[in-house]
C-alpha cells in the first residue's frame, strides 16, 4: 500500500478541499474556469480546406475577422464549461497594426522548427475549483514585432535556433507591461477578476485595457438557434439573453466607455463582398482606426468590451476591477471585492501548504505550484463533431467532397463537447490520449475526481472507436499511441485511496472493462501475424528511428516493433494488477487475471523468438533491444538504433505479493498449471516462481542480468544518461550516427540534442537526443518497482564508469533530482529549462517565471518544442513530491539531492 496522508496534512481538510468534496455532492464549483484556449485558429476542427491545410485555411490574420465554428480563443480567458459565454482581455499600447486578443505564433509551414508561440506568457497560481487563478502576459510598449519574427524565422536554417521574442529587443530597458490577470470566485456562479497592469519601463507609459465579454457563435451554424445578445443596462453593466444559458449581468469598475459589435463574420474585409455591420473585429477598428461605424450604436451585440485608457508612470501599477455574476443577484457588485481576493488567495496558500507541508526548499514548493497552475489553465472546452463537420452546416456552403475519404473521415461516430485536460494551450490545443494519462496521474494530487473523470472520458462511447481503439489527436484521430492509459488508472486508484483512505473500486472497475475493448482492439489490429508482436506504427515516438511508422515503409513490409511490443506487454501486466486487485472483491476477476499472465508470457515468448533462427529483439552481442525490419522477401534486418525504443521494455514490470496466492488461489492454481506446462515461457520472466525474502514475486520481461546490461547503456552519461534525465538517444550516435540504405536512399539516425534538424515527420517534435518527461517518469517509476523485489542488494554502478554503485532505488531518486534540475534555481543562478536567454535566467522581472516545455535539450537543459506543455512536463509536480505517490514504492521517498548538490 502506498502511505496514507494523515488527517494533519488533508487538503481535504482545507477550504479549497471542502469545494472540492462539495462538488462531488451537485455544487457547480467546476462550472465557470479558464476554458478559453489560446488558439483557436489554424486547427482541425476550423478547417473546411479539401486538402487538410488547416494552418493556411484559417490563419492568425484571419481570427480576429472571423467567427469560429468549434471553439473560441482568447488571453487570459474564462467561460462556462460549455463556452456559450467567455470573457477575456484584449490590449493596445497605440503602436500595434490589430489589438491584442490572441496570442501569436507561427504556423507549422513559417518557423524554421515549425510551429512555434511568440508571446511570454505565465500561468502562476490556480486552485482545482478554479476558485482562484492568476496568469502574467507581457506586452511590449514598442509596436509588437508580427512581420520581423515571421521574417527572421523564415530566414533561418534547420540547424539554427529560433528567433524568439525576447531576440527583438521590445523588452530592452524594461520597456513593456506585465498584465496580471486574476479571477476570483465569490461562489460557484459569481466571479470577480482583477487586472493589475505595471509599468517596468523608464518611463510613463499608456495602455488601451479591454475586458471582453462574447457569446460562443452557435446560431450561424443552425436556424434552430436564436442569436445571444448583450445589452447596456441602466447603471452602466451589461446583461446577457442567451438561449441556453441563464441571464448574466457583467459589472466594470470606472470604465472610460463600453463598445459593442457582433461575433459575426467580416465578410468585406476577409472575401471583398458589399455587407454592413458590426462585425467581431469592430472593437479592434474602432480602437486602433478610430472607425467609429464598427461598433453598434445600439448599444447592444453578441461581443462588448469595457474600455479603459491608462497611464502608468514608470514603475507604476494601475487596477481594474469587473464582477460577473448571474441577473438575478443584488447588492452592490464591489463591496467586499478585495476580502473576497484576500480570502482565495489565502485559501489557495492554505490548499498548497497542507500538499507541500513536507518539502523544505521554497524554490521546489515554487516550481511544484506552477507546475499545477499550468495543468490547471490547460483545462479546456473541447468541441468536435466529426458527421457535422464533415458534411457541413445547413446555413453555411457545403464542404469539399474531399474532406469525405480525407482526415478523420472514419470517426463518425465522435462528438466530444467537454472540459479536457490539453497537452498546450496554444501549440497543441487539443487533447492526446497518451498525454492525458500522464496528465491525469498529477492531477491525482490535487483533483483525483477530475483525474478519474478524465481517464473516463477518453473511453465513452462518443470518444471510443466502435472497435475499441482510443481517439489519438485532432490531426489523427487514428493514429496509435502507446497505451498507458491502464498504468494511468492505477496509479490514479493509488493516490486516490492514499489521499481518502479508501479505494474507488467502482472507478477502477468501469476503467477496466473499458480497457478489456481496448486491449483487444491492439490485439486484433495491431499484430499483423498474430505472433504478439505489435507494430503500433507511430506510437509517439515520431522523430526517433529511420523511417515514419505512420506511413507504408518506402521498403515494404513492416517493423516487429521493440517499443509497440514492450508496450503491449506493459499493458498487459497493468491490466493483470487491476484485474487481482478487482479479484480481492469480487473472485471473477481470478479467470481474467489469468488470462493477461498467460499473455504477458506468450509477449514475452514472443520478443525471444521473433526471427527464424531463434533469435530475438534482444541483441545479445549489443546487448540492447532493436526493431526489427521484414523485408517482403523474408528477410529480417535488425535497425540498430540505440534508442528509447530499447529501453521501454524496463517499463513491463510488476511485484505481486504473497497474499495473491492466499486470497486469490484461483489465480494462483491457474498461473503455477500454465508456468509448469509451459517451462519455454516462464524461464523468460523474472522470478515468478522465485520469491524475495519479503515474499513478493517479480513478473518482468527482464531477468536479472538483462537488466543490469540495459541499465549499463542507460545509466552511461555517454550513451542516455544527462545531468537532467535521460535522452531519448543515445550520445553514441553523435559520432556513430545510423544509416540505412534501401532503393538509392539513405535513411539516418543521428544524435541530436537540441531541435530537429530533419522535416521527415513535420512538426517541431525531436526525440533524437532532448530529454523527455513522459519515459524519464516510466522508467523511474519502473526502477522503483524493480527495487520492491530486489531491494537494496541489488546495485549496479552509477553513473558507469563513476566507480560508485547504487541500489535502483538510489537510482530513481537521483533521476528524479536530474528532472528537478531543469526548473530549480542552480548555485550558478540559473534555471536550465530557461535557456540561454540573459533576459530570461537573471533579469528580476524574469527569472522566478517558469515554461514547461513539450522536452528538453539533452546537453544544456534547456526547454524547446512547444513552451507551456505543462500537460506531461507537469508531472514534474508529481516527481518533486516527498512522497511517492503517484510512483511504485511505499514509505516516504529520501528523494537524493546529490545530484543538485554535485551540479
Amino acid at each position: 500500500m502506498l502511505d496514507a496522508i494523515s488527517p494533519r496534512r488533508g487538503i481535504f481538510d482545507t477550504a479549497e478541499g471542502r469545494r472540492l468534496s462539495a462538488t462531488e455532492t451537485g455544487e457547480a464549483w467546476r462550472q465557470w474556469g479558464p476554458y478559453l484556449s489560446e488558439r483557436q485558429w489554424g486547427t482541425v476542427r476550423e478547417d473546411y480546406s479539401p486538402n487538410g491545410t488547416a494552418w493556411e485555411h484559417f490563419p492568425h490574420d484571419h481570427a480576429r475577422s472571423r467567427a469560429y465554428r468549434w471553439g473560441e480563443d482568447g488571453i487570459a480567458g474564462w467561460g462556462d464549461d460549455h463556452l456559450r459565454w467567455c470573457f477575456g482581455i484584449a490590449l493596445w499600447n497605440g503602436r500595434d497594426p490589430i489589438l491584442k486578443e490572441r496570442m501569436f505564433g507561427l504556423t507549422n509551414g513559417e518557423g524554421n522548427h515549425s510551429e512555434d508561440v511568440k508571446e511570454l506568457w505565465y500561468f502562476q497560481d490556480g486552485t482545482p475549483t478554479h476558485s482562484y487563478m492568476r496568469m502574467l502576459y507581457k506586452y511590449p510598449q514598442a509596436e509588437f514585432p508580427y512581420a520581423r519574427l515571421v521574417a527572421e524565422n523564415r530566414a533561418r536554417s534547420r540547424h539554427e535556433p529560433e528567433f524568439e521574442i525576447y531576440d527583438t529587443g521590445v523588452f530592452d530597458e524594461g520597456r513593456y507591461f506585465d498584465v496580471t490577470v486574476e479571477y476570483a470566485k465569490a461562489s460557484p456562479e459569481d466571479t470577480l477578476m482583477r487586472v493589475t497592469v505595471v509599468n517596468r519601463g523608464p518611463d510613463e507609459a499608456t495602455l488601451h485595457l479591454l475586458p471582453q465579454l462574447w457569446a460562443r457563435n452557435m446560431w450561424s451554424w443552425s436556424t434552430e438557434i436564436p442569436r445571444a445578445r448583450i445589452r447596456l443596462h441602466s447603471d452602466n453593466s451589461v446583461e446577457t439573453e442567451h438561449p441556453m444559458f441563464p441571464r448574466l449581468r457583467l459589472f466594470a469598475d470606472g470604465a472610460l466607455e463600453l463598445l459593442f459589435c457582433e461575433n459575426e463574420t467580416n465578410h468585406r474585409r476577409l472575401s471583398g463582398l458589399a455587407v454592413n455591420g458590426c462585425f467581431k473585429d469592430g472593437i479592434n477598428d474602432y480602437i486602433v482606426h478610430g472607425d467609429k461605424d464598427a461598433v453598434s450604436r445600439d448599444s447592444e451585440g453578441s461581443k462588448c468590451a469595457f474600455h479603459y485608457q491608462l497611464t502608468v508612470a514608470a514603475g507604476g501599477s494601475a487596477s481594474v476591477r469587473l464582477r460577473l455574476r448571474p441577473a438575478d443577484m443584488h447588492g452592490e457588485p464591489f463591496a467586499g471585492f478585495d476580502r473576497i481576493f484576500t480570502d482565495r488567495v489565502t485559501e489557495a496558500d492554505e490548499f498548497y501548504a497542507a500538499l507541500q507541508q513536507d518539502m523544505d526548499e521554497p524554490d521546489r514548493r515554487a516550481v511544484q505550484r506552477a507546475a499545477f497552475a499550468g495543468m490547471l489553465w490547460s483545462k479546456q472546452f473541447y468541441y468536435f463533431d466529426i458527421p457535422t463537420w464533415l458534411k457541413g452546416d445547413p446555413t453555411q456552403p457545403t464542404p469539399p467532397t474531399e474532406r469525405l475519404g480525407g482526415r478523420n473521415s472514419d470517426w463518425h461516430h465522435l462528438n466530444n463537447y467537454d472540459v479536457i485536460s490539453m497537452p498546450d494551450t496554444w501549440e497543441f490545443p487539443w487533447y492526446a490520449s497518451w498525454d492525458l494519462g500522464f496528465h491525469c496521474a498529477t492531477f491525482a494530487l490535487i483533483d483525483p475526481e477530475f483525474a478519474k473523470a478524465q481517464l473516463l472520458l477518453l473511453m465513452r462511447e462518443w470518444y471510443m472507436h466502435p472497435n475499441g481503439q482510443l481517439p489519438a489527436y485532432e490531426w489523427a484521430l487514428g493514429d496509435v499511441n502507446p497505451p498507458v492509459q491502464a498504468r494511468a488508472a492505477w496509479r490514479v486508484y493509488q493516490i486516490d485511496r492514499a489521499l481518502k483512505g479508501k479505494g474507488d473500486l467502482a472507478f477502477l472497475e468501469r476503467v477496466f472493462h473499458k480497457l478489456m475493448l481496448n486491449f483487444t482492439w491492439w490485439v486484433n489490429r495491431q499484430d499483423s501475424g498474430g505472433r504478439n508482436i505489435f507494430q503500433g506504427g507511430f506510437l509517439g515516438l515520431d522523430n526517433i528511428g529511420v523511417f515514419d511508422r505512420s506511413k507504408p515503409l518506402p521498403t515494404g513490409g513492416f517493423i516487429s516493433q521493440s517499443d509497440g511490443t514492450a508496450w503491449m506487454a506493459m499493458y498487459t501486466l497493468n491490466l493483470l494488477r487491476i484485474a487481482l486487485e478487482l479479484a480481492e472483491h469480487d473472485h471473477v476477476y481470478e479467470d481474467i487475471a489469468l488470462k493477461f499472465f498467460e499473455h504477458f508470457l506468450f509477449i514475452a515468448g514472443a520478443m525471444e523468438h521473433v526471427n527464424d533462427d531463434g533469435t530475438g529483439l534482444w541483441d545479445e552481442a549489443d546487448e540492447f533491444y532493436y526493431d526489427v525490419l521484414n523485408m517482403p522477401d523474408g528477410k529480417r534486418i535488425p535497425l540498430k538504433v540505440r534508442s528509447m525504443v530499447g529501453l521501454i521494455p524496463m517499463f513491463a514490470v510488476e511485484v505481486l505479493g504473497d497474499h495473491i496466492r492466499t486470497r486469490l488461489p484461483a489465480f494462483a492454481r491457474g498461473a503455477r498449471w500454465f508456468v509448469e506446462h509451459r517451462p519455454d515461457l516462464a524461464h523468460l520472466i523474472s522470478h515468478w516462481e522465485e520469491p524475495n525474502q519479503g515474499d513478493q514475486y517479480l513478473l518482468s520481461l527482464l531477468r536479472g542480468h538483462r537488466l543490469k546490461k540495459l541499465l549499463r547503456r542507460a545509466l552511461d552519461e555517454a550513451e542516455f544518461l544527462s545531468a537532467h534525465g535521460v535522452r531519448s538517444v543515445s550520445k553514441y550516435h553523435a559520432d556513430n550516427p545510423f544509416s540505412f540504405s534501401f532503393d538509392g536512399m539513405e535513411y539516418r539516425v543521428d544524435y541530436e540534442p537540441g531541435e530537429s534538424t530533419s522535416n521527415l515527420f513535420g512538426g517541431n517534435s525531436n526525440w533524437r537526443g532532448p530529454v523527455w518527461m513522459p519515459v524519464n517518469f516510466l522508467l523511474i517509476d519502473s526502477l522503483y518497482e524493480f527495487h520492491r523485489y530486489y531491494g537494496d542488494d541489488f546495485k549496479v554502478e552509477f553513473p558507469v564508469g563513476s566507480g560508485r554503485v547504487a541500489t535502483l532505488a538510489e537510482i530513481a531518486d537521483d533521476l528524479r533530482g536530474r528532472l528537478a534540475s531543469l526548473f530549480l534555481r542552480g548555485k550558478d543562478g540559473r534555471r536550465p529549462s530557461l535557456g540561454a536567454s540573459d533576459l530570461l535566467q537573471h533579469a528580476p522581472n524574469f527569472r522566478d517565471h517558469l515554461l514547461f516545455n513539450e522536452y528538453y535539450h539533452g546537453e544544456t537543459g534547456a526547454g524547446l518544442g512547444a513552451s507551456h506543455q505543462t500537460g506531461w512536463s507537469g508531472l514534474i509536480a508529481l516527481l518533486l513530491h516527498p512522497h511517492r505517490l503517484g510512483l511504485a514504492i511505499n514509505g516516504i521517498s529520501t528523494f537524493s539531492t546529490r545530484h543538485l548538490e554535485d551540479a
